[in-house]
């Protein structure tokens, strides 16, 4: 019952915006660890998001984060951690995304694919979405993403970070997401979490043969006893790919076809 009276919280956290760095989360500095799956998407305009390589040459991020009308390029980190850019040519966003709409309120689906210019070399490892998991209530899940450590850090970005958080379950809000959290705060206070740069970020299962990709991070909430106004540190809402293979199986043959366009697939 404890993580059923955690959830009850999130209509409590009035503050929630596009999920934004791991906070209290630790550098991932493995050369064959998450580096090889995960990478950062900037736009012309500045802002920056996570992703997750699924094909050496699509990543799928948050649809939120292809909202500027700006050009985008992904960055990734060889195994010297050298950063890797790539022009992205096309995207393909989920039909049922509603622009104009915040994360929070987002009544459609918050995912995108991005097709890059060519494909990323040996050095890299897309996740397999032929081995996609679930999350139940309970399970210990991994956050990775290129986001600041915390409110007006803006020089941690572009740092991949690692931590451990527990899922509280799936649950309705605008529409169908999974919430996690620090397991020793619980949204309470300020703890482990989803920061700014995070959105697009994945969440995964450590297995044996390496990570098992769950879901993409759409947005985070404040805590619910913080002190300061912050996004950061309580509750992170997550897209869960499981529910979306269809679409997604279906985008990357359609962006194999696509030289140079965005569209809503």
């Amino acid at each position: 019952m404890r993580f059923l009276s955690s959830l009850l919280l999130l209509s409590s956290i009035t503050l929630a915006m596009p999920a934004q760095a791991v906070m209290r989360g630790q550098p991932s500095r493995q050369p064959d660890g998450l580096r090889q799956s995960v990478v950062w998407v900037e736009n012309s305009e500045g802002e920056l998001c996570s992703g997750a390589l699924i094909r050496p040459d699509i990543v799928l991020t948050a649809a939120h984060c292809m909202m500027d009308k700006a050009s985008y390029r992904v960055v990734a980190l060889n195994r010297g951690f050298k950063a890797q850019r790539m022009q992205v040519m096309a995207a393909a966003v989920h039909p049922q995304f509603v622009p104009g709409t915040t994360p929070r309120t987002q009544p459609g689906v918050d995912l995108a694919m991005l097709k890059l210019e060519r494909p990323l070399g040996g050095d890299f490892v897309p996740f397999d979405t032929g081995l996609v998991g679930r999350v139940g209530s309970g399970d210990t899940v991994t956050l990775a993403g290129y986001g600041i450590v915390g409110e007006n850090e803006k020089r941690s970005a572009r740092t991949l970070r690692q931590t451990n958080l527990v899922s509280l379950g799936p649950v309705r809000i605008s529409n169908n997401v999974l919430i996690v959290t620090d397991g020793s705060r619980l949204a309470q206070t300020s703890g482990a979490g989803a920061c700014r740069g995070d959105s697009g970020g994945p969440i995964v299962a450590a297995t044996p043969g390496g990570y098992q990709l769950l879901g993409i991070v759409s947005w985070s909430s404040g805590a619910l006893n913080s002190a300061h106004s912050s996004a950061c540190g309580g509750l992170t809402a997550v897209t869960p790919v499981a529910d979306h293979l269809a679409w997604i199986n279906q985008g990357v043959l359609s962006l194999n076809g696509m030289q140079g366009h965005w569209a809503r697939q």
